[in-house]
C-alpha cells in the first residue's frame, strides 16, 4: 500500500492559500501563476518552453489518465516551473505510455500540488489576474508560517521584464531535414519553440535551420534562406531586444517572415509598436480567433501573457511600409495577428503547429510557403 501523499501549499501572493497533497516531486518553487484551459495535451503543455517560471495550474479535473510518453513532449524535458491539479490519476492507462506523469514530475524535479479547489484558483485568477505563487510541500511545508510564506512569494521575481527567451532556447544550431524533396531553406530562431513547429515546416519540404535566440541577422542572413521564422517563447518581449534588433534586420533584407507568439510579438516591436501584460493571459487549446479579410473563424491553441498593442481600425505606417491587424481574439478584442501589406511577412499570436490540437490554423504553415515560393 502506498503512503499517503505529503500535505502541500500554494501560495498566492495577495495571501490567498489553497491546501493539498504533495504530487510529482516534493521541495518548493516560484512563478507566475497561470491557468490552462486544454482538456487534452497535458505533456505538451509540461514541455513548452512557454511555461519557464510559470506555475501552471489544469483546469481540466482529472490529469494523467494517459501517461507520459517519449514521443509527445514539445522540448527536451519538462519546462513549467510547478504544476497544480485536481485529482491526479492514479492509473496511467495508454498504449503508448512509458510511465506515469507522477513519476516523471519527480524524476524532473517538478514541485507541484492537487488541491480539491482549481475552479476556485481559475476564478481567483481571472478576478485579480496572473500573480506570483509558490508551492510548498513535504511534512516542514507549513512550518514557516503562511505570512512568512507569502512574503518569500513577494520577493520572487516577476514577469515583467524577464529575459527569458535565452534561457530555453538552443544553444547551438541543427538542421531539420524536408521531409522527402527540400523547396526551402528556412532560419528559424529559436525562442522557446516547440519541436511540433519545425516538423511541421519539414512536412512541407521545408529544410529547417533552427538559430539560438541570440542570433544576429548576419547570423541569420549567412544562411541565403528563402525565409526567416521567428518562435513561441517565454517572458516580456520588451526585455528581448536583441530578437527585435536581429528582426529589424532580416525585414531590411526584404526576407520573407512569419512569427508566431512570442515572434508575433517581436514581430510587433521591430515594427515600431507597443507590448503590454495581459491581465490573466491566453492558455489552452479553445481560444476563438477571427481572420479579419475572410471572416473566417478558427479555433486555436494560445500561450502567452503578453500582447501587441495595435490599431484596428485599418492600415497603419511602419518603417516596413504599411501594416495591419490580420486576426483578433473574439474573447477580448486584443490582436492576435500582423501583417505588411508592401512586403512579405506576417505573424500570429496562436499555435498552427498544435501538436494536440485544434489544427484550425495549419495552413498558415502553406500560406509561409507561398510567401517563400512568391519571392523568389
Amino acid at each position: 500500500m502506498n503512503p499517503a501523499p505529503n500535505p502541500a501549499l500554494l501560495v498566492l501572493e495577495d495571501g490567498r492559500v489553497f491546501r493539498g497533497v504533495a504530487y510529482g516531486a516534493e521541495g518548493e518553487a516560484f512563478g507566475e501563476m497561470v491557468f490552462n484551459t486544454g482538456m487534452t495535451g497535458y505533456q505538451e503543455t509540461l514541455t513548452d518552453p512557454s511555461y519557464a517560471r510559470q506555475i501552471v495550474a489544469m483546469t481540466s479535473p482529472h490529469i494523467g489518465n494517459t501517461g507520459v510518453n517519449g514521443e509527445d513532449p514539445e522540448s527536451r524535458r519538462i519546462q513549467v516551473a510547478g504544476y497544480v491539479v485536481r485529482e491526479p490519476a492514479r492509473v496511467a492507462s495508454n498504449w503508448r505510455a512509458t510511465g506515469s506523469l507522477g513519476s516523471a514530475l519527480r524524476e524532473q524535479g517538478i514541485v507541484g500540488i492537487a488541491i480539491p479547489g482549481t475552479r476556485a484558483l481559475t476564478r481567483h485568477l481571472r478576478d485579480k489576474g496572473a500573480m506570483r505563487a509558490g508551492v510548498f510541500s513535504g511534512p516542514d511545508a507549513a512550518a514557516q508560517g503562511v505570512d512568512a510564506l507569502v512574503e518569500r512569494v513577494r520577493r520572487s521575481p516577476t514577469m515583467e521584464g524577464a529575459d527569458l527567451a535565452r534561457d530555453v532556447s538552443t544553444d547551438e544550431a541543427y538542421v531539420i531535414p524536408a521531409h522527402g524533396e527540400k523547396r526551402y531553406t528556412v532560419a528559424a530562431v529559436d525562442l522557446g519553440i516547440k519541436s511540433m513547429t519545425p516538423y511541421r515546416m519539414a512536412e512541407r519540404g521545408c529544410e529547417v535551420h533552427v538559430l539560438p535566440a541570440s542570433s544576429t541577422a548576419q547570423d541569420i542572413l549567412a544562411l541565403d534562406p528563402d525565409g526567416v521564422f521567428f518562435s513561441n517563447g517565454p517572458g516580456d518581449p520588451a526585455a528581448a531586444g536583441y530578437a527585435v534588433d536581429a528582426l529589424k534586420g532580416v525585414l531590411d533584407a526584404g526576407k520573407p517572415f512569419f512569427g508566431i507568439c512570442f515572434g508575433n510579438q517581436i514581430f510587433g516591436r521591430a515594427l515600431g509598436l507597443g507590448t503590454y501584460k495581459l491581465r490573466f493571459g491566453h492558455r489552452g487549446i479553445n481560444q476563438p480567433v477571427q481572420d479579419r479579410s475572410t471572416g473566417k473563424v478558427d479555433v486555436s491553441a494560445h500561450n502567452h501573457g503578453f500582447a501587441v498593442d495595435a490599431p484596428t481600425d485599418g492600415p497603419f505606417d511602419t518603417p516596413y511600409g504599411r501594416a495591419e491587424v490580420s486576426h483578433v481574439n473574439l474573447n477580448d478584442g486584443c490582436v492576435e495577428g500582423l501583417r505588411l501589406l508592401d512586403r512579405p511577412g506576417f505573424s500570429v499570436q496562436y499555435h498552427p503547429e498544435a501538436a494536440a490540437g485544434p489544427h484550425d490554423a495549419s495552413g498558415l504553415f502553406d500560406r509561409f510557403c507561398e510567401m517563400m515560393e512568391g519571392s523568389r
